[in-house]
């Protein structure tokens, strides 16, 4: 069974659940309520953009890997696979971009400033906070297609009928 938009699905879920949690945090009122937030999302979003950076590079090389080993087996591959690894490479670089801006990004002070404009830490905190919802679903997706790909080589490397 092929289902080639499961992983888009799965990045609209993640995104739907990231709309939801923006809209459930309602107005962000003051730049002290934002700096309160950002300090609050700084923590698990330094982790999280570490894990995704390390995530996407392993996974970056484990597609080389992956490319050797279908090259030595004796089966044909069509060029959907090629196109699937090429597709979770593309995502893995993106994701190791993205993560790594995100990093750069949580690195601006978020001090006590006289001269920053009263719009600047709502907007601080919107930007970190998308940034770690397309991340995540972006990661999710990745992850999704990877499981496809997997699923498709076993098929095809393994004797029985499709798993």
């Amino acid at each position: 069974m092929r289902l080639p938009y499961l992983a888009p699905l799965a990045a609209i879920g993640v995104i739907a659940v990231g709309v939801a949690g923006h809209l459930a945090n309602g107005a962000i009122y003051s730049a002290l309520h934002a700096r309160e937030m950002i300090e609050a999302l700084s923590q698990p979003a330094l982790y999280l953009g570490s894990a995704i950076a390390a995530s996407a590079a392993t996974t970056m090389a484990l597609m080389l890997t992956l490319l050797g080993l279908v090259r030595r087996v004796d089966a044909d591959f069509d060029r959907s696979m090629y196109r699937r690894v090429y597709h979770i490479s593309m995502l893995s670089a993106w994701l190791l971009a993205g993560s790594v801006i995100m990093l750069l990004v949580m690195t601006m002070p978020i001090g006590e400033f006289d001269e920053v404009p009263q719009t600047w830490f709502p907007t601080l905190y919107t930007v970190l906070y998308w940034m770690v919802v397309l991340l995540s679903a972006l990661l999710v997706a990745m992850v999704t297609l990877l499981f496809s790909t997997i699923r498709t080589l076993i098929a095809n490397v393994t004797p029985h009928d499709d798993i």
